[in-house]
């Protein structure tokens, strides 16, 4: 009779990843004033994928949803024809956030599976990720799918230089939605993208006026439903974060170096570590970063060869604040370096390299 063997207890990075693939995603759409943030949410909201989806906005005063209705449910909650529940904002993100999962479990409110929501023009994304990520009442509910940001491609690269915010906006987004881009001149669409690009490489950026839905703006964090990798590879594409070659510091593009512009202190690139990283070294090292340099880490994005570990590690962190770790059931390609992306404002990859480094070398020597 063959022997029984106990289970093998589950690392706490793979507990983990359970707890997180259990919760519901949230998508934050911002986008600065004027983008066209309304029309592109009437357009998620016809979709039939929206189905079973939870919609926090602002006022609906401020988007022309009544074509969508079918009844009023309470003063600031609408059911939609595609069976989203569509509910207003008027105070307290969390206490919306948390009423509402409440409902959903007591079946006062439709089933919703996902939940989207719109920032006003003027929002810095920041406070809205921060409280996705540590409030205690909705962690274990909610978690940060992505972020969807909307960008005028007439008035964009003027906002661009006017707004901190709008640059903020661009530069953690995971999807960029152009809008009017038939209005633009081929200058301003190429100044746009161009500037897009360097904000943020690993983004895609689709055409509003093109041929894509709810499906293809998703599931761009790091576990969708079913816990596989969802956007892992593509945003850890080294030759995004390239420049091509004859496109140095010397090209002719001189308005990208205007000290004026609110984007020329944000940097974007991915950290590639070839060698298994000490874990101990890889944590005192980001302590020291968030410590020092918090305020102006916009995003951190990784997957990481841990010494001891079989499947890679994501990390994921936005400013002062840093996701768990989570073990990942696999890798996305045969590349199993240490890849990390960097959102920074006023700090430059060398001094993140040459940190790194540093901190790695002493773990690995036992220092």
């Amino acid at each position: 009779m063959a022997e029984k063997t106990e289970p093998a207890e589950a690392a706490p990075q793979d507990v983990n990843a359970r707890l997180i693939a259990k919760t519901i995603p949230v998508t934050v759409l911002t986008g600065f004033l004027g983008a066209g943030k309304t029309t592109l949410l009437n357009r998620l909201l016809a979709d039939p994928d929206m189905g079973e989806a939870a919609v926090l906005i602002n006022e609906f005063g401020e988007i022309g949803l009544d074509h969508l209705l079918v009844k009023e449910t309470r003063e600031d909650t609408v059911l939609l024809n595609s069976g989203c529940l569509c509910c207003t904002v008027r105070g307290d993100l969390v206490n919306a956030m948390r009423e509402l999962f409440w409902q959903r479990f007591d079946k006062k409110i439709p089933w919703f599976k996902r939940m989207v929501i719109e920032t006003t023009g003027l929002a810095d994304p920041a406070p809205i990720i921060h409280t996705l990520m540590t409030d205690p009442t909705i962690g274990p509910r909610y978690r940060l799918d992505g972020i969807v940001t909307v960008v005028d491609a007439v008035n964009g690269p003027a906002t661009l230089d006017a707004q901190p915010e709008a640059v903020k906006q661009a530069a953690v987004a995971d999807r960029i939605v152009l809008t009017k881009a038939d209005l633009a001149t081929p200058a301003q669409l190429a100044d746009v993208r161009d500037r897009l690009k360097a904000l943020n490489p690993s983004a895609p950026v689709f055409d509003a006026s093109g041929d894509f839905g709810p499906i293809d703006l998703f599931d761009a964090g790091l576990f969708s439903a079913d816990r596989k990798i969802a956007d892992v590879a593509g945003w850890l594409r080294e030759e995004a974060f390239s420049e091509p070659e004859g496109h140095g510091h010397d090209h002719h593009h001189d308005h990208a170096h205007d000290p004026n512009r609110h984007d020329s202190r944000i940097t974007s690139f991915c950290m590639t570590v070839d060698d298994p990283i000490p874990w101990d070294g890889f944590v005192t090292w980001i302590e020291m970063l968030i410590a020092t340099q918090g305020e102006n880490l916009l995003r951190i994005k990784g997957i990481l060869n841990v010494e001891g570990e079989e499947n890679p590690i994501a990390v994921h962190g936005v400013q002062h604040l840093f996701h768990p770790p989570v073990g990942l059931p696999s890798w996305p390609d045969d590349d199993h370096r240490s890849k990390i992306v960097f959102i920074t404002r006023d700090i430059g990859r060398k001094v993140i390299e040459d940190t790194f480094n540093a901190f790695a070398a002493a773990a690995r020597s036992g220092a």
